[in-house]
């Protein structure tokens, strides 16, 4: 079975395990930033196979310069996701802010 095979390319910024919802950025990011095992990985993702985590990280070790690349980019709209909802909070977050503010003020 060729690696590929595990995987839908629905775009380029876009890389799924085939029959998942799972983007390979959040396996890899378990492995390469929290250092999680496969076998821990398998519990933090239980639509996932054992097979399909090994299969993810082997891709990204037959491919480290794309997928360091796709990953740095994913963390950079992560980044840029948070500060503009930080500059412009939705109006749920604005009035759980406000009640926090009154709780603390009161106790």
């Amino acid at each position: 079975m060729q690696l590929e095979n595990y995987f839908d390319f629905l775009a380029p910024d876009d890389i799924r395990l085939k029959g998942s919802r799972v983007g390979i950025e959040s396996v890899l990011y378990e492995y390469i930033y929290r250092e999680q095992t496969p076998e821990a990985m398998v519990k933090r993702f239980p639509t996932l196979t054992l097979e399909q985590i090994y299969a993810t990280i082997l891709y990204y070790l037959h491919n480290r310069e794309k997928i360091e690349t796709y990953l740095l980019d994913w963390l950079e709209y992560g980044r840029l996701a948070r500060e503009e909802q930080e500059r412009n909070p939705p109006p749920v977050v604005l009035r759980l802010r406000t009640l926090k503010a009154e709780r603390q003020k009161a106790a």
